[in-house]
């Protein structure tokens, strides 16, 4: 469902945005700025310190087009497109990226993997198609070092042929994205290998790869299929280094709450509210990254195949495509947030 996104019940007031939201501009600028900085200087500088700063750089890029799509920094939609525009990972439009990612937030069908664009679980029908080596590989996907080592590889290779099939046969607009998109990796490539010397393959291997790894790791405990649509989002707590980079959305629970919360109201909401949070989503809580890696690092976080009992969403009683609502999914009542 390009473009589209539901929410339903409490309005975010105004005492969780400044007029002017400075600090997603300041990051905006920083970012950005660092970008260029780190790209210009990189032949320059030894490869064990441009690679931990450009997999920052390149997963703080994805956290602020996140922040981009669920309108910030501006309430002008053109603009918030515009700052986000820029593909210095180099792989997915943003338009395309804001698109699947809208419909990831229809709460009652998160996980399923027909429904959910985000999904990492199988119909039992695809998993029945997949010869021995195919689950083998899924399967290595669902462990902590697999979707750290291979899952941007996977993933995005298999976004592409989607896209490819998608261009032949879906909305002419398709073709427009992906055409502008084109002209941004251009620009990008430009000023990487023209301006700044850097070969594509260091580009790729030192900025590109390292910042979707990163954000692997964020999205890999993000969801997990439950019965009750409110039990499948999670929280991960005690995470102040990789919380900043993710822009708070470890404590992911509460985005989905509030998809238009600005990520640095994030932490005092969930404070404030913590043990209704996990009420809310039956304990789903994690100790730091620490946590989600030394559980599964070689084990599955979960099995390929969603349960037959977590397809079925539950409808929603009001859907509404309004700006700054609570999300489908999470049933809190008002006057119990703080």
């Amino acid at each position: 469902m390009p473009g589209t996104s539901a929410y339903a019940g409490l309005p975010i007031t105004d005492d969780v945005r400044y007029r002017f939201e400075w600090p997603t501009w300041l990051l905006a600028a920083v970012i950005y700025g660092g970008w260029l900085a780190l790209t210009f200087w990189a032949t320059a500088l030894p490869w064990w310190l441009v690679l931990p700063a450009a997999a920052w750089i390149m997963a703080w890029h994805n956290s602020l087009q996140h922040e981009l799509i669920h309108n910030h920094p501006s309430r002008k939609l053109w603009l918030n497109c515009a700052i986000g525009f820029p593909p210095l990972s180099l792989w997915m439009p943003f338009l395309r990226y804001r698109e699947l990612h809208l419909a990831h937030h229809r709460d009652h069908l998160l996980t399923d993997p027909i429904e959910d664009p985000e999904s990492y679980y199988l119909t039992e029908s695809d998993w029945q198609q997949q010869g021995l080596i195919s689950r083998a590989v899924v399967r290595f996907l669902n462990t902590a070092i697999g979707r750290i080592l291979l899952g941007p590889l996977f993933a995005k290779s298999r976004f592409l042929v989607n896209e490819g099939k998608a261009l032949v046969t879906g909305p002419r607009d398709y073709g427009w994205i992906w055409g502008f998109h084109a002209l941004g990796v251009i620009g990008v490539l430009f000023w990487v290998e023209a301006v700044c010397g850097l070969p594509f393959w260091q580009y790729f291997c030192f900025f590109v790869y390292p910042g979707l790894a990163l954000t692997a790791l964020r999205s890999m405990a993000e969801h997990r299929a439950a019965p009750d649509p409110d039990h499948r989002t999670a929280i991960v707590e005690q995470a102040p280094v990789l919380g900043l980079l993710f822009l708070y959305n470890n404590l992911h629970v509460v985005h989905h709450c509030y998809p238009r919360l600005p990520w640095y109201a994030i932490p005092q909401r969930y404070r404030r509210n913590r043990d209704l949070f996990i009420r809310l989503n039956n304990g789903l809580v994690y100790h730091g990254y620490r946590d989600v890696i030394s559980r599964y690092w070689l084990r599955e976080h979960h099995a390929p195949v969603i349960p037959s009992d977590c397809v079925a969403g539950i409808t929603p009683m009001l859907v509404v495509d309004g700006p700054d609502l609570i999300s489908i999914g999470c049933d809190i009542a008002p006057d119990l947030l703080a």
